[in-house]
């Protein structure tokens, strides 16, 4: 509702004609750089969930994770919140894995470390010209946004459930992600998503009509993929167009470009997720027998395995 109230204030202040002018940018070969580049930065986002999932002894190939990455992304832009498509993720392979709790710590960390490259990015744009944090209207997103992780981090050190996931997680953590063998590789792999979702934003500049040099449009593009982290959005759609109408504003290019500029990265990343379509209606995979044999993952890898009865039922 938030979102939806947003993109209605928005529509209110500059007309819906910078909405219609996105959507009519969309052509062809915009459509094929989104195919392209989707695929790039799923099969890179795949390959790190991968990476991480195999370490905490999680089963899972790349074809599977391509294929389930696909549909994330596609319900991920089609659902609210932006994140409801990672959640069906995480907990799909965890029931498939027999550990929901570890599948959803994998996804996780793979997003988390994402989304850690990105604030880098974002904090070393912002020391680059501090002035665009207050002329784009930023600052207050990023307080809200470090107010909301320290009520969050003060409740998980008051709750002693709290406290035990912590561990938990943080144990897995180590395990999974922070460790000289997969986090270089995760580090690479981030780095190639973020470039794709950068060039992908650079494309629907370009198709919406933007001139602007691309070395002033990368900086606010960074900020534009930092403020899309804020689940108040429906598809992607609500604080990232304000933000852009506000951002291209203040630099000169008009605030209706900026959202022009949105509105087609919106529709080009819904194209991109797209192939998502054929994973919704497939079968779940039938458990093999190995699979299904009496046995209980250890809670670290190094711990040995326990063979015991399982529960039926």
């Amino acid at each position: 509702m938030a979102a939806v109230a947003i993109l209605i204030a928005l529509g209110h202040r500059l007309g819906a004609d910078a909405f219609v002018a996105g959507l009519r940018a969309v052509d062809g070969w915009a459509v094929a750089a989104a195919v392209g580049i989707g695929l790039l930065t799923t099969v890179s986002g795949a390959w790190r969930w991968c990476l991480i999932a195999r370490r905490l002894g999680l089963p899972l190939t790349l074809p599977a994770a391509v294929s389930d990455y696909y549909r994330g992304l596609l319900l991920n832009a089609v659902l609210p919140a932006g994140v409801l498509g990672d959640v069906h993720r995480a907990v799909s392979h965890g029931r498939q894995a027999g550990d929901v709790g570890r599948g959803v710590r994998a996804v996780v960390f793979e997003r988390g470390a994402g989304q850690v490259l990105l604030v880098a990015l974002g904090i070393a744009v912002l020391c680059a010209d501090p002035l665009t944090t207050f002329s784009t209207g930023l600052t207050p997103i990023l307080l809200t946004v470090a107010s909301a992780s320290a009520v969050a981090l003060t409740l998980a050190c008051l709750s002693p459930k709290l406290r035990r996931a912590a561990r938990t997680t943080w144990a897995d953590a180590r395990t999974g992600l922070v460790n000289r063998d997969v986090l270089p590789k995760v580090a690479l792999l981030s780095a190639v998503t973020l470039a794709g979702h950068v060039a992908l934003f650079l494309v629907a500049a370009r198709a919406a009509g933007a001139q602007a040099p691309t070395a002033r449009l990368v900086p606010l593009v960074v900020l534009a993929l930092l403020v899309m982290a804020v689940p108040l959005n429906v598809g992607g759609f609500g604080p990232r167009e304000v933000f852009l109408a506000v951002a291209f504003g203040a630099a000169g290019f008009g605030a209706a470009q900026g959202v022009a500029t949105g509105v087609v990265y919106g529709v080009l990343a819904l194209i991109g997720s797209l192939p998502g379509v054929f994973t919704l209606f497939r079968g779940r995979p039938r458990r093999t027998r190995r699979s299904e044999q009496l046995q209980v993952r250890p809670e670290r890898l190094d711990q040995p395995r326990e063979h015991v009865p399982a529960l039926v039922g």
